[in-house]
């Protein structure tokens, strides 16, 4: 018997109307007997019948459900409508009378349906309110401690690759300077070789010629002449020294020595700790609907993300000038109402939405993308003659965050993925990018590609996509440079067979990377693979050396050119 076998709503109706024919007014009060909704004034005129008047009339969250017609499989013609507390099962009026309930006791099954009702509903609030958004979160935190373990992994990967390649340059040193040495010694000891060879081949010359000679007297037929001839005094052998060669010492180690010399991994030795499950208490009864209204709003964030394209053309939203800069190089966005802007002179400013500034402070910065906001709203600045990166929190002090060595920090960017800040450097002509996490920890060093060769020269903007891909505007080999999170060069972008001069750069929420290019006077885009899409902006939208780009949350293009205060404000997806 499918008792409880129901439609329930998955939200209550906002308004009812009385269930009295041709009344329009709303619906308060419920007459349990009758199952009819009714209003104050329906109410009265429903009592004041003889038949009606002893009905429970109850406020309408208060009421009994209707059971669902059921027929009794015993008695057919009998509907279902009682329950035996003692077998629990339904029974119809007439089988109460029956032996096999004899002395039974029965309830109205009216009343425990709407009890079962009631209990089912509130268990189902509590899945919808409780248990699924906290599974939610638990399982957004299991992929988020998923997607960690990998970076983590990848670095430690890329940190043991980069140990054994030290070991390996450091071995070749080594066995080059131990062979050189060897090609020395053998060079010196034949060449004292040669040179007494050269002495014994001239000492055996002269023998051979002494021997001529002697025997020149001895066939000579006058006697007189051999007995005048002198004996011949022979000159002595010369010296000669036998080679003291070289020996060779084997190294000597272990597997273990070399386990020292790369290191090793530590396998930690502490049990996983239990994920926190927040009680059910801290959220059922006061912050459900706070809850359900962020997860909704949430939800139409991402349908809304899913169903944008680029649009067929681009339009302008708004412009607005910015007082205090000359021009606009590089635009960093803090949250969506604020926006620091520089130029090409250390002029820094915080304006609102409509240029308004907020502060301004003096910097070192020149045309690079020097200036990041974190996640926290501090923004992070670099002073690349100084070699380190600055901090100004939401107090507005400023304070040192790192120091960068010997390499001028360019360019900086604050991942929205996982706080890490991502450093463009540069040093007599070779670039690098580093990562730091939000401490100022450096985790990674990215500097060549897998042939050995050079990825950057001249980092000048720098961003990250939402796949982790690190984008770059390289303006020196004028190029677009594109690692992975671990480091491996996925691509450059060398433009559409012009040179480019390329500035600012950033992705948006389809991973589309735009770049400013000073020689086309445009903004390329591109796909997050590197092919190229399109010019997004040309001189015929009025663009003219275009230094910086950025897209907000709202996906709302920002872009600042040369030679005018003037930041302009597009919609370029649908």
């Amino acid at each position: 018997m499918a008792l409880f076998k129901m439609d329930i709503p998955q939200r209550a109706q906002p308004f009812l109307e009385c269930g009295i024919e041709e009344c329009e007014r709303n619906c308060e009060l419920y007459c349990n007997p009758c199952h009819q909704r009714l209003c104050k004034q329906c109410r009265d005129e429903h009592l004041k019948s003889l038949e009606n008047k002893n009905h429970e009339v109850v406020l309408y969250q208060q009421r009994k459900r209707q059971l669902p017609v059921e027929k009794c499989k015993i008695h057919p013609t009998k509907d279902v409508d009682m329950l035996c507390e003692e077998c629990q099962v339904p029974l119809c009026s007439k089988c109460v009378t029956m032996g096999d309930h004899e002395r039974h006791k029965f309830v109205d099954l009216e009343i425990v349906y709407t009890e079962k009702f009631a209990l089912f509903q509130q268990e189902i609030s509590k899945i919808h309110e409780y248990f699924l958004p906290t599974s939610q979160d638990l399982q957004k935190e299991i992929k988020k401690d998923s997607s960690e373990i990998k970076y983590i992994m990848d670095n430690i990967r890329t940190s043991m690759k980069t140990e054994g390649e030290t070991l390996k340059s450091l071995v070749d040193t080594v066995v080059s300077e131990n062979m050189e040495q060897l090609d020395q010694i053998e060079h010196s000891l034949l060449e004292d070789l040669n040179t007494q060879d050269k002495t014994m081949e001239d000492y055996i010359t002269y023998l051979n010629n002494l021997v001529k000679e002697l025997h020149r007297c001895l066939s000579s037929t006058e006697t007189q002449k051999l007995m005048s001839e002198k004996k011949p005094k022979i000159r002595s052998i010369p010296e000669t020294t036998k080679p003291v060669t070289p020996g060779f010492t084997a190294g000597q180690y272990s597997e273990s020595d070399v386990t020292k010399l790369l290191g090793k991994i530590r396998v930690p030795n502490t049990k996983s700790k239990k994920r926190e499950i927040r009680p059910i208490e801290s959220v059922y009864n006061t912050a459900m609907k706070p809850t359900h209204k962020q997860m909704k709003e949430n939800r139409k964030k991402y349908e809304k993300k899913q169903t944008l394209s680029l649009s067929a053309s681009v339009t302008k939203v708004r412009e607005f000038n910015v007082p205090g800069v000359d021009d606009v190089h590089h635009v960093s966005l803090d949250q969506s109402d604020r926006l620091w802007i520089s130029d090409n002179k250390g002029n820094l400013v915080q304006t609102d939405l409509q240029g308004n500034v907020i502060q301004k402070i003096k910097t070192s910065g020149e045309s690079e993308g020097y200036h990041t906001v974190t996640q926290d709203r501090d923004l992070i600045f670099t002073d690349k003659y100084k070699k380190v990166i600055k901090r100004i929190t939401q107090d507005k002090k400023i304070t040192e965050f790192l120091k960068t060595g010997d390499w001028e920090p360019l360019c900086i960017h604050s991942s929205k993925l996982n706080g890490d800040l991502l450093v463009g450097m540069g040093k007599a002509g070779k670039g690098k990018v580093t990562r730091y996490n939000k401490t100022g920890k450096e985790l990674q060093n990215i500097e060549r590609e897998n042939k050995g060769k050079r990825l950057y020269i001249t980092p000048h903007s720098i961003t990250e996509n939402i796949n982790g891909d690190i984008c770059t505007s390289d303006n020196y080999k004028n190029a677009v440079v594109v690692v992975n999170k671990s480091g491996q060069h996925r691509f450059s972008y060398l433009g559409q067979g012009s040179v480019l001069s390329l500035h600012g750069i950033c992705t948006d929420v389809l991973g589309h990377i735009l770049v400013c290019d000073c020689i086309s006077d445009a903004v390329h885009l591109l796909d997050q693979d590197g092919q190229f899409l399109s010019l997004l902006l040309t001189p015929q939208q009025g663009v003219e050396d275009p230094l910086s780009v950025c897209v907000d949350d709202e996906n709302n293009l920002y872009v600042g050119q040369r030679y005018t205060k003037t930041l302009t404000v597009y919609k370029y997806l649908q």
